[in-house]
């Protein structure tokens, strides 16, 4: 196995954003593409922001095992790490990142135990997370409520991470990032 470091966040606390940084800062790294069940948003593209399946599909390849951990994120809705993504990056060398939400973060943490460190994206706090949910403009209302109900939930269980980091400047938020992955790679060569 290689090592892996996992991000998780409530939805807009800002994951995406300092994953991408860091993706940009570290030629060693490479993105996990998760797999969903959801149909593209916006500009997303099969195979670089997700591998966009039918729920049929998802289905078939749930039961013939080719996800290391999926989920039904919300109702009808279904994320999960295909084992051929994991296995493509490892084998070029490269550090596995992913960007998934708590439930799967935690389920890789365990999967993959002291391989991988496994960060939560704090919002500063809830207010913020609802204004930047609205600001960005890819949500409907009821659909930022669903999403506020489910950040309660996923920040009480930030203590389960190994690392906080609160993103309430993300220049300072990536800054202690680094500081700690640097730190990761430093006790945990591959």
């Amino acid at each position: 196995m290689g090592q892996v470091i996992i991000f998780s966040a409530p939805s807009g606390s800002g994951k995406t954003t300092v994953v991408r940084r860091l993706l940009a800062r570290y030629p060693q790294f490479e993105f996990s593409v998760s797999a969903t069940s959801r149909a593209p948003r916006g500009t997303e593209q099969d195979g670089t922001d997700y591998y966009f399946l039918s729920a049929d599909e998802f289905a078939r390849r749930a039961d013939r095992g080719d996800f290391i951990e999926w989920e039904e994120v919300y109702p009808g809705c279904r994320y999960g790490t295909l084992r051929s993504e994991v296995e493509r990056i490892w084998q070029k060398g490269n550090i596995i990142i992913f960007d998934v939400d708590v439930v799967g973060g935690l389920n890789l943490k365990r999967i993959f135990g002291d391989d991988a460190l496994c960060i939560f994206i704090m919002p500063p706090s809830l207010e913020e997370l609802r204004r930047r949910l609205e600001t960005r403009g890819t949500d409907s209302p009821e659909a930022i409520v669903r999403r506020l109900a489910k950040a309660e939930t996923e920040i009480a269980r930030a203590a389960e991470f190994d690392r906080v980091v609160v993103n309430d400047d993300l220049e300072t938020a990536v800054a202690e990032t680094i500081r700690i992955i640097d730190s990761f790679i430093r006790q945990n060569p591959q």
